[in-house]
């Protein structure tokens, strides 16, 4: 049977979709512009969006399990429910969700609130579910690479309490282990949630150290204020979502994202190899900083 995938064009989506076709799995996408879409090849492409009700039903047929990743975005929550009720109705019950780490503790964080929401009717109505709870991703830090590389400041306030950073790569490896795992089995297998966490849970004074040891200068943590974070996020993003990213910021420092040591053993054990680590990512940064144009 296929599995359609929903936010297949971002950063975990697509790496997900490839991670599908690696394993052999039919996959089938849906996106606004088939003809700017690149996808591997034998991949199923739907034109549409979740709130586009004719186009979302077509996109169902013949599906059996869903990936779900709503974007952040104003009417997030009206395209999970309606992602999700649109599934129920095609009776598929098979579902992956990317929810977000302690999606039932942020009340006030937007879109962990609408996460959540989409949890709770996962649970309720009895779909057959796996719920990944990922927390901060390493990728979204080359939003301010150039803030770090040019002027030594780690400028993302994420406090002290820590926060177990993972790679893309991690999250859509995990994600499509378990959509196969739900698409293969013989009968409906229970709800489970995930929590999907890097190996290392890092403050933001360790984060500046990671840096300076390897850029071999000083880096200095910006600090706990998130008031210049929502500056500079509403300079390329709408003011409403650079103060949401405010509000995620003050969870951080508030709060963390600390996971229990059994969250990284299942982690490792379902990949079957180490988790993708920070250090990882900031030495493939600054490698290609050195590297000659």
């Amino acid at each position: 049977m296929t599995i359609l995938v929903i936010g297949a064009s971002g950063r975990v989506g697509s790496q997900v979709v490839q991670q599908l076709v690696q394993r052999g799995a039919g996959v089938r996408v849906l996106t606004r512009d088939p003809a700017r879409a690149r996808f591997p090849a034998g991949v199923d492409v739907a034109q549409g969006d979740i709130l586009d009700i004719d186009a979302l039903r077509s996109a169902f047929s013949g599906v059996r399990t869903l990936f779900l990743l709503n974007a952040v975005a104003g009417d997030e929550f009206t395209q999970a429910i309606t992602a999700l009720n649109i599934a129920r109705e095609a009776g598929v019950e098979r579902i992956v969700y990317l929810s977000v780490f302690e999606a039932d503790r942020a009340v006030n964080v937007p879109h962990f609130a609408v996460k959540h929401g989409a949890e709770r009717m996962l649970t309720q109505l009895g779909f057959s579910a796996t719920i990944l709870r990922p927390a901060y991703f390493i990728d979204n830090e080359l939003m301010i690479k150039d803030v770090i590389l040019q002027h030594g400041v780690y400028p993302m306030p994420i406090g002290s309490k820590g926060v177990a950073m993972v790679d893309a790569r991690d999250i859509a490896e995990v994600a499509a282990i378990e959509l196969i795992r739900r698409d293969r089995a013989p009968g409906k297998l229970p709800l489970e949630i995930i929590n999907v966490v890097g190996p290392d849970t890092l403050t933001g004074p360790a984060i500046a150290a990671i840096w300076a040891e390897l850029l071999g200068r000083p880096v200095i943590y910006g600090g706990d204020d998130p008031s210049g974070f929502e500056q500079n996020m509403a300079s390329f993003m709408p003011n409403w979502m650079a103060y949401e990213m405010r509000l995620m910021a003050e969870r951080y420092v508030s709060d963390g994202m600390v996971p229990d040591a059994a969250d990284i053993a299942r982690m490792t054990s379902i990949l079957g190899r180490p988790l993708h680590s920070y250090r990882e990512f900031a030495s493939r940064i600054v490698d290609a900083e050195a590297k000659p144009a």
